[in-house]
């Protein structure tokens, strides 16, 4: 089912955790057959945005590694090589220049002696009890464990035990879409049409219209490959994991959240950090 936020559309109140068997359930109000979600996403996305802004050059470091490890595992062909493309259209988001983008894919591909990473998530809790994930690339699980473990404890909170929070999340993947010149109904129909399992308006005081379509992972390159065919331009695309609930945080442990979160990021060995604080303003 088709999910989508707007702005001018009236809601309804949100079903109870008995009458939804149990499940968190968003509030919601049909649309001929689209139906529309409440979610809040875009602290999120203006964020992991503004991360990438400030910090270009550990970014396209970060897509490096990672476009290093898909070539080394699947080989330099992102043709047949998904986890390459994936890391190549990174690299695109990220305005990364062409050559750093070949050297690496030589790098992974090329064989010889270099670095043996390997794939890690860690999990834990931030202030408030907020959910955190963080997906690492390291060579040194020593090293990468104990330098997450430092960026936790120096802010108040612990790393926890495998799966403690990731059945918080669901595996989704996430398109940004450049609202300019973009009709509510056209993005539905393609959205629709390539299987996307939600659309989310752009907030009342967004700076930037963006529109956010949301995927199964299976149908993720298929539902961005008919965006942009369409004619409409994708800011961003990715896999990431949302939240299935979330935790509302303010003052000292809204500050000490962002702080915590830029921590990870700013480590070498971290790609991607997930959390489910929602921050008040």
């Amino acid at each position: 089912m088709l999910e989508t936020t707007g702005r001018h559309r009236p809601n309804r109140p949100n079903r109870t955790e008995s009458e939804s068997g149990g499940a968190w359930t968003p509030r919601a109000q049909r649309k001929g057959n689209r139906t529309v979600a409440g979610h809040n996403k875009w602290s999120k996305v203006k964020h992991r945005k503004a991360v990438v802004d400030k910090r270009r050059s550990k970014v396209w470091s970060k897509v490096s590694r990672a476009i290093i490890v898909a070539a080394k595992h699947g080989g330099p062909d992102p043709a047949f090589n998904l986890a390459l493309r994936y890391g190549l259209d990174e690299a695109r988001y990220a305005n990364m220049p062409r050559d750093l983008v070949e050297r690496a894919i030589k790098k992974g591909a090329g064989g010889g002696e270099q670095e043996n990473y390997e794939a890690i998530r860690y999990e834990g809790y931030g202030p408030g009890g907020a959910a955190i994930i963080i997906d690492a690339l390291t060579d040194n699980r020593t090293r990468t464990i104990n330098e997450v473990r430092l960026a936790f404890t120096d802010h108040g909170c612990s790393v926890g035990n495998s799966g403690c929070v990731a059945y918080m999340f669901q595996p989704r993947g996430q398109i940004l879409v450049d609202g300019k010149g973009v009709s509510e109904d056209a993005l539905m129909d393609v959205a629709v049409g390539a299987g996307a399992v939600d659309v989310i308006a752009p907030e009342d005081d967004a700076e930037e219209r963006v529109w956010m379509v949301l995927t199964e992972v299976a149908g993720f390159q298929a539902a961005r490959d008919a965006i942009e065919k369409a004619g409409m331009t994708v800011s961003q695309a990715e896999l990431t994991m949302i939240p299935e609930t979330s935790a509302a945080l303010a003052g000292e442990q809204a500050k000490t959240m962002l702080e915590l979160v830029e921590a990870l990021e700013d480590l070498d060995d971290v790609q991607k950090v997930y959390h489910n604080a929602e921050i008040d303003g």
